[in-house]
């Protein structure tokens, strides 16, 4: 008999623990339809990002997903809408160093980036400091000798004051003695006509497909781009780097996906894996473009350091805390 009422004992511990094992285990990821948050207007390059990555993660997570403009405030809008959600992976957003980084350093508005939990990298686009064809700067050893001679005099368009765009252009005068006036603009359409109506003298702006069609075009002269290294579907342009600016790689932006701080580890390894098949998805491929993606996938943990990056050189700059 004893060895009968051990033997129960026993069935029931391990009826116990199989209990409590399911119990922590998190439920089946996802089960309702996701919202996915976009913090720019519609029709944009990032909003198409985010609809075609929408659209592979809707087949392969076998759940709606429905993407929101919220433009505003910096990002702040969307971000906002964001970390007030239930984390557990039903409301995701587009985010970027300026919307979850920059913003908060400069504005009152309830977050930082550790109230993000970062899923991946979407797309990445450098900056390209771009003039009009009828510039009279034929490179940017020209623009540089005339902007040193009349420090601030020459003009240059970014896609807001705030921006890392409109940093970076800070430090270019505080470390480099180059000075120039920012003048900030809602994103590359804005940017694109005040430089075709010769409004502003340059722009610095994201080379994204709007904008290397002007420059195949002949309507824009890049002058320089501001990736580590030279991009070989910009030939003949030099880095920033290449012509003495150390360090001013930062302007460019690194758009990533990101749900509320607190999402369970197993539906971050979930959305991550979609992502990267997403990554080689024919569709986004096209959508997105292959020289915005990369080689390789860039997940969880490498998101997280462009976060951390940015705000390393930026804090100091910007006096946040």
């Amino acid at each position: 008999m004893r060895r009968i009422g051990a033997f129960l004992a026993g069935l029931a511990l391990l009826a116990g623990c199989g209990a409590q094992q399911q119990a922590d285990e998190p439920a089946e990821y996802p089960t309702e339809e996701i919202r996915l948050l976009v913090p720019y207007a519609a029709g944009g390059p990032t909003d198409l990002t985010a609809r075609a990555y929408g659209s592979f993660l809707e087949r392969d997570l076998g759940q709606p997903v429905v993407v929101e403009n919220l433009p505003g405030g910096s990002g702040a809008l969307a971000t906002q809408e964001l970390i007030q959600a239930e984390p557990d992976g039903h409301t995701l957003s587009l985010i970027t160093a300026g919307t979850t980084v920059l913003t908060p350093l400069v504005n009152e508005v309830g977050y930082t980036a550790e109230d993000v939990t970062p899923v991946g990298v979407l797309s990445e686009v450098p900056s390209v400091l771009a003039v009009a064809a009828d510039s009279p700067y034929p490179d940017l050893a020209a623009f540089v000798a005339d902007a040193r001679a009349r420090p601030g005099a020459l003009t240059v368009g970014t896609p807001g004051a705030t921006t890392p765009q409109g940093i970076e252009l800070q430090r270019l005068r505080d470390e480099h003695g180059v000075e120039v006036t920012v003048v900030p603009f809602n994103g590359n359409a804005e940017m694109t006509t005040a430089l075709l109506g010769r409004n502003v003298d340059a722009v610095l702006i994201n080379a994204s497909q709007d904008v290397t069609e002007n420059i195949d075009a002949g309507e824009f002269r890049p002058l320089a781009v501001s990736s580590a290294q030279p991009l070989d579907w910009l030939p003949g342009t030099p880095t920033l780097v290449e012509a003495g600016f150390a360090g001013l790689t930062l302007s460019g932006s690194t758009f990533g996906l990101a749900g509320p701080a607190g999402l369970p580890e197993p539906v971050v390894t979930r959305l991550e894996e979609a992502l990267r098949r997403g990554h080689a998805d024919p569709d986004v491929v096209a959508t997105v473009g292959e020289r915005y993606l990369g080689p390789e996938f860039r997940g969880a943990a490498e998101m997280r350091a462009v976060l951390d990056e940015t705000r390393a050189v930026y804090e100091p700059i910007l006096g946040g805390s």
